[in-house]
């Protein structure tokens, strides 16, 4: 890509005078009717730097053109959260909700997959860089992260080579910053083999009044650019590699992913912090995706709607960039603020007091254009607006695809069962030490879950608790949550599944759900099935938060998961944020008071299809779904919120991966405390046992409150079954299921926890 570049300099002089010069559009991405429109917007040819940057704004990544028209269901949802209402949405860096008090929360996930494919390390560190800058760039302090995280098998040589180094980089990187990596996921199916996900959330707390938005605006004032230097790293980065397929033999090009430095983003958060503190600031932008074509445009689009740039200001690392690849360089820890004139010697000032370099670039003017110059003469002459929101917008062609009838038809109730106790305990040992259910303390262990002191929940929870206001303790709880095989079997129910999942993380921790982010992880929009996918996912999703009352509040789309012509499974991963109105209130999801009462919460039905029984013991995929049931979700989430506020409940889990034995297993391994349960006698045991029936929880109540949370079930329409008892701790403890087997916690430990060292030693 780099040697398009090196030609004597392309002005728009020289493009208006030689409109039949040769152009590498196609090896920048854009098709042939893109580059087409691009001339006639400008009615001539783009110079190089123009065509750079069309190139990368108008790619996937930032464009969303596949993906706009689906997009807009969500637009349509209640802009009310259940405390206030939503201050910023979808279209600005990250959403921000009301969560009462003056205060307000920021939360966005997005994804890292490709670069994190090419350079594990850099790829997630650089993830985690960019989502705290779109958090950052809203006005609020970043506190925490979750990630979540798919790979081939675990078994795999690629996956050795990935997962150590998405996990390595996700803690360096956040552990520099200061920033607890608080939950997140990871999920191993050879769907991912050769294309990872790594999709990345941060959540930051502001008062009101803190809020700052991505525009330009006010002639005359000044555009600063401040942190690293532009070097040659990432140049087209993630809006390029992104934007294309990894074929067998490795995509025909791969630019340099970025490179992360933390501690520099640890300087730079302080330091634009401080700067909003002094009211310095007019208009804000990351330098992210796109790097300064992203930042220009965007801002100016969104401001008056001009701005000139000189681009020999930009401090560099490297002196032999040429200017388009000034424009393209994705290099981390930049940011891009719009300051008033009287106020650029302080906002210098205090760049240097933090040791970050901030050098005016450019002002904005009232041209209604983006012009950039380099070395005195102009490379940029654009409408803004053109680049940053006009892009081209596709209606892909979708059809469901064609095996979809007979991988529904193909259910997983029909195949053979364990039957009887033994056959039930080896069942149950060989679930909780499979990849996807074994203990996760390999990856977490490496991350820092209590810095900055405010973690009041942490992974293996099901949810993250931060508090954000120490005098009140008030806090929010946010999880991540997805299934790629349930939404392969049924994308619309697929999403609500997730979406139900991660609202009932959220909830079995006391909190209320308010608002939803989402990572949209498919293959090529150019697929008709992929895109009838996607098309389901999106409807699916905004058809449950209608139903439930929240808003999606902002997101990402991760197009072109695949290896050659085979897609990923459709991987929809949804992150609820909820209000915790005191955090001393929070519900863990273990078992710690012995002699309490376990109740299940739900009801349970034979639903297996898509199930990790029938993934782990018969390798198979197919049939359909379990139910959603958002109206059960709802009200077993306001019982959850009330047992909370009232300390009904000693500990909360809920029901998904794996069912009831999952739920207990992990229950009683948090603290060592055993348990004995009766299964339903209603139910087949291994249905008890295996099902994978939604809105059900577990909680153990100890016997003094009984009488209050059944009544409380009762008055909210919940059922609920009392099915036995939490046990003592220490070396005899043993989780006893009655009529069926006995197993020794420290049994069920080895087999849980050993599974990730073994296979990454």
């Amino acid at each position: 890509m780099t040697d398009a570049f090196r030609r004597p300099l392309d002005t728009v002089a020289r493009a208006t005078g030689s409109p039949d010069t040769p152009q590498p559009w196609a090896e920048l991405g854009l098709s042939t009717d893109e580059y087409e429109r691009i001339r006639e917007i400008l009615g001539r040819r783009p110079t190089s730097s123009e065509l750079a940057m069309y190139s990368v704004m108008w790619s996937e990544h930032c464009s969303y053109k596949s993906s706009k028209v689906h997009l807009s269901k969500f637009g349509d949802l209640p802009p009310q959260t259940p405390v206030g209402k939503l201050l910023a949405g979808i279209g600005e860096n990250a959403g921000v909700i009301d969560v009462g008090q003056g205060y307000a929360v920021t939360f966005k996930v997005e994804s890292h997959n490709h670069p994190s494919y090419v350079e594990p390390y850099q790829g997630a560190a650089t993830g985690v860089g960019g989502i705290v800058r779109d958090i950052l760039a809203m006005g609020a302090r970043p506190v925490a992260v979750l990630d979540s995280l798919r790979f081939g098998p675990l078994d795999a040589p690629d996956t050795r080579r990935m997962l150590p180094g998405v996990v390595a980089g996700i803690g360096g990187y956040g552990n520099c910053l200061g920033l607890p990596t608080i939950g997140g996921e990871v999920v191993f199916d050879p769907s991912y083999a050769g294309n990872p996900l790594v999709n990345a959330l941060c959540v930051g707390v502001m008062r009101h009044e803190q809020l700052h938005l991505a525009t330009a605006s006010g002639t005359g004032n000044r555009v600063i650019l401040y942190g690293a230097r532009t070097g040659g790293d990432g140049i087209g980065g993630v809006s390029v590699l992104a934007s294309e397929t990894f074929d067998e033999g490795g995509p025909a090009k791969r630019p340099s992913v970025q490179v992360g430095d933390p501690f520099m983003a640890k300087l730079l958060v302080e330091c634009t912090l401080e700067l909003f503190a002094a009211d310095l600031v007019t208009g804000i932008q990351d330098l992210g995706g796109a790097g300064l074509s992203c930042a220009t445009s965007e801002l100016a689009s969104a401001g008056d709607g001009g701005m000139h740039v000189d681009l020999d200001a930009v401090p560099l690392r490297d002196s032999s960039l040429a200017p388009e690849e000034i424009l393209m360089s994705e290099s981390q820890e930049r940011m891009m603020a719009v300051v008033r004139p009287a106020d650029v010697e302080r906002f210098l000032q205090i760049c240097a007091t933090w040791e970050v370099d901030a050098t005016v670039i450019g002002e904005v003017t009232d041209t209604g254009r983006l012009v950039v110059d380099w070395h005195g003469e102009t490379v940029v002459d654009v409408p803004p607006r053109t680049v940053a929101h006009e892009g081209p917008v596709y209606e892909r062609r979708y059809a469901r695809p064609a095996d979809q009838d007979a991988l529904q038809a193909d259910r997983a109730e029909r195949l053979p069962r364990p039957r009887g106790g033994p056959e039930l305990r080896d069942t149950m040992l060989r679930l909780v030490a499979s990849p996807d259910l074994a203990d996760r303390s390999w990856v977490t262990d490496q991350y820092d879950r209590y810095v900055r002191g405010n973690t009041v929940l942490a992974q293996p929870e099901d949810a993250g608790v931060i508090r954000i206001d120490e005098d009140t303790d008030l806090g929010v709880a946010v999880a991540t949550d997805g299934n790629g095989r349930f939404a392969r079997l049924d994308p619309y129910a697929g999403a609500q599944l997730a979406l139900a999942e991660a609202y009932r993380n959220v909830a079995v921790t006391g909190a209320r759900p308010l608002a939803v982010t989402d990572c949209l992880n498919v293959g090529s929009p150019r697929d008709p099935a992929v895109m009838w996918q996607f098309e389901r996912i999106t409807t699916g999703l905004a058809d449950g938060c209608r139903a439930l009352g929240i808003p999606v509040v902002g997101g990402n789309v991760s197009f072109y998961n695949q290896t050659g012509e085979i897609p990923i499974v459709p991987t929809p991963v949804v992150g609820v944020l909820g209000l915790l109105d005191d955090v001393t209130r929070r519900v863990p999801h273990g078992f710690h008071v012995p002699g309490s009462l376990i109740y299940l919460l739900g009801d349970t039905r034979e639903e297996l299809s898509g199930s990790a029984w029938a993934q782990l013991a018969h390798d198979h995929l197919g049939g359909v779904p379990p139910c959603v049931d958002l109206a059960a979700e709802q009200a077993l989430a306001e019982l959850l919120a009330g047992a909370s506020r009232d300390r009904l409940v000693e500990a909360a889990h809920d029901l998904s991966d794996g069912g009831l034995a999952q739920a207990l297993a992990e229950s009683c391994l948090r603290h060592g405390y055993g348990a004995s349960v009766e299964l339903p006698d209603d139910l087949d045991p291994f249905v008890a046992l295996f099902s994978e029936s939604t809105a059900r929880v577990i909680v153990a109540v100890t016997p003094s409150a009984a009488g209050r949370f059944s009544a409380e079930c009762t008055a909210r329409g919940v059922p609920a079954r009392r099915i036995g008892a939490v046990g003592r701790d220490g070396r005899d403890a043993s989780l006893d299921v009655a009529g069926q087997f006995s197993l020794p916690l420290s049994e069920l430990r080895t087999a849980w926890a050993t599974t990730i060292p073994a296979a990454m030693a």
